[in-house]
C-alpha cells in the first residue's frame, strides 16, 4: 500500500514524506513578517498607484477623455488576467509552487521591472506611450500575483493565514488614508519608486543569498501544517488519500465500481473543494465589482471624500485608518471561525447600507460631507474582504495548485472585477451619470448579491469538514 500521512491532501498522494515536527518559532515569525510586509507593500501599491494614479495620469497628463481611459484599463483587467493564468498553469506544470528560491527571484524581476514603470509614470505624455506603459504594467502584474501570493505555502502556517492576511490588510489600508492624500501621479510615483527600490534590494538579498533562513523557509511548503490548505483536509481518518488500483484486487475493484467508501470520500472532497473555489471566485468578483464602481465615482465626488479621506486635517484619515486596522484584525480572527462566506455576506451588507446611504443623502441633501460615520463603515467592509482575498487562496490549494488558484482569484477575479468596474465607472461619468444614480446603481448589483449569498448560508449542504 502507499504510504500516506494524516494530513495528505485530499485525493492526493504526497511526493516525499514531509518532514514532521513544528518549525523554530523564529523561523516562522520571520516567514510570517516577510509575508505581510512584501504583501502589503505590493497591494498599497496596486490598489493606489496603479488604480488611481493611473487613471490620473490618463486623463490629466496624457489629456485622454473618460472613454479612453476606461478603455486602457479594461485593457489592463484583460491582460493582466491572461498574463496570470498562463504563469499559474506554468507554476503548476513545472513545479515552481514548490521552489521558493525560483519564487523569489521571479519576483524581484518583476518589482525591478515595477520600479522602473513607476519612475517612468510622470513622463508619458502620448497615447501611444500611455497604452505602451499599461500594457508593460499589465504583464507584471500578471507575473507577479500567481508568484507572490503562492508565498503563503511557503511562509505562512495554515492556522496563522488569517491574522497574517488581517497584517497585511491593516498597514495597506492604513497607509491608503495616512500617507496619501494627494492622489495623483507624480507625488505616488516619487513615493513608490524609493520604497520598491528597498524592496527590490530585501528581495534580490533573500533571493540570490543562500541565506539559512531562506532554506528553512524553502522546506516548509513539505509540511502539512504549511502546504495542504484548510479546506483540503478532511476529517480524521477518512479520504486522505485514494488507494492504489492494483495493489490488492479488491481494492481495484472496488474502486473501479465506485462501492470503496475511501473513493467516496475523496470524490466527495474534491467536488466540495471544487465549488468552494467556484463559489470564492464568484462572490469576490462580485464584491471588488462593488466596492470599486462605487468608490471610483466618490474620489471623483470633492463633496464626499474632501473632508474626509482626503480630508487637511489629520483628524478625519486617522480615524479611517484606525476603523480600518481594528477591522482588519477583527476579519483576520473572524476567518477562522466564520469562513469566507459569513465574511463576505457582511461585506456585502454593508456596501449595500453605505451606498444606500450616499443616495439617500445625495437625494435628500441631509449632510455636509463632513460625518464619519459612512466613511468609516466603508473602511470595515473593505477590511474584511481584503482578509479573505489573501487568505483563502492559500487556504484552497496545495503548492501544486496555488499558482492557478491565486491567478484565477486574484487576477482573473478581484482584479479583473476591479479595473472593469473602473472603466464602467469612467464610462458613467463621461455619460454624465448623476451621483445618486450611480450609487442606485452600484446597489442594484450589491443589493441582490447579499440576499443570495444570504439564502446559500442557510441552505444545508453536505460537505468534507475542514480539519482545525
Amino acid at each position: 500500500m502507499i504510504a500516506t500521512t494524516p494530513d495528505a491532501p485530499l485525493g492526493e498522494t504526497p511526493r516525499a514524506a514531509p518532514p514532521r515536527g513544528h518549525a523554530p518559532r523564529g523561523v516562522t515569525t520571520a516567514g510570517i513578517a516577510v509575508f505581510v510586509a512584501f504583501m502589503a507593500a505590493g497591494y498599497a501599491y496596486n490598489v493606489t498607484f496603479v488604480q488611481l494614479g493611473v487613471t490620473d495620469l490618463g486623463r490629466r497628463l496624457v489629456g485622454l477623455d473618460d472613454a479612453q481611459v476606461a478603455g486602457a484599463m479594461a485593457m489592463l483587467a484583460i491582460v493582466t488576467a491572461a498574463v496570470a493564468v498562463a504563469v499559474g498553469v506554468w507554476m503548476g506544470r513545472v513545479g515552481v509552487g514548490r521552489d521558493l528560491v525560483r519564487k523569489l527571484r521571479i519576483a524581484t524581476v518583476v518589482v525591478a521591472g515595477q520600479t522602473v514603470l513607476t519612475a517612468l509614470a510622470p513622463l508619458v505624455a502620448t497615447e501611444g506611450a500611455f497604452l505602451a506603459w499599461v500594457l508593460l504594467t499589465a504583464l507584471a502584474l500578471g507575473v507577479g500575483v500567481p508568484v507572490t501570493f503562492s508565498l503563503a505555502v511557503h511562509l505562512v502556517p495554515v492556522r496563522r493565514r488569517g491574522l497574517a492576511a488581517a497584517g497585511v490588510t491593516a498597514i495597506a489600508y492604513a497607509f491608503a488614508p495616512l500617507g496619501s492624500g494627494d492622489w495623483t501621479i507624480e507625488p505616488l510615483a516619487r513615493l513608490f519608486t524609493v520604497g520598491m527600490l528597498l524592496g527590490t534590494a530585501a528581495l534580490a538579498l533573500l533571493a540570490w543569498r543562500d541565506l539559512p533562513l531562506v532554506r528553512a523557509w524553502s522546506r516548509q511548503h513539505q509540511r502539512p501544517a504549511f502546504g495542504i490548505g484548510r479546506y483540503l483536509r478532511g476529517p480524521a481518518g477518512e479520504g486522505h488519500a485514494a488507494p492504489r488500483v492494483g495493489a490488492d484486487p479488491r481494492v481495484g475493484a472496488a474502486r473501479r465500481t465506485g462501492a470503496d467508501p475511501r473513493v467516496q470520500a475523496v470524490a466527495r472532497a474534491r467536488a466540495d473543494a471544487r465549488g468552494r473555489l467556484l463559489s470564492v471566485l464568484a462572490l469576490l468578483f462580485v464584491v471588488f465589482f462593488v466596492d470599486s464602481l462605487g468608490f471610483l465615482r466618490l474620489v471623483d465626488t470633492p463633496f464626499y471624500v474632501a473632508e474626509t479621506w482626503r480630508s487637511a486635517a489629520w483628524g478625519p484619515r486617522v480615524t479611517i485608518a484606525v476603523a480600518h486596522v481594528v477591522a482588519a484584525f477583527v476579519g483576520g480572527t473572524l476567518y477562522g471561525a466564520l469562513g469566507e462566506r459569513a465574511l463576505l455576506a457582511w461585506v456585502l451588507g454593508a456596501f449595500v447600507l453605505v451606498h444606500l446611504g450616499y443616495q439617500f443623502d445625495a437625494q435628500l441633501g441631509l449632510g455636509d460631507g463632513r460625518a464619519l460615520g459612512i466613511p468609516i463603515l466603508y473602511a470595515v467592509a473593505v477590511s474584511l474582504y481584503t482578509v479573505v482575498t489573501f487568505a483563502v487562496w492559500a487556504d484552497l490549494s496545495t503548492p501544486d495548485t496555488i499558482g492557478l488558484h491565486a491567478a484565477l482569484g486574484v487576477a482573473a477575479s478581484a482584479w479583473t472585477a476591479t479595473f472593469l468596474a473602473t472603466a464602467l465607472a469612467l464610462r458613467w461619468a463621461a455619460a454624465g451619470v448623476p451621483f445618486e444614480r450611480h450609487v442606485a446603481l452600484v446597489n442594484g448589483v450589491a443589493l441582490p448579491a447579499f440576499l443570495v449569498l444570504l439564502v446559500v448560508i442557510v441552505w444545508p449542504r453536505p460537505r468534507v469538514e475542514a480539519a482545525a
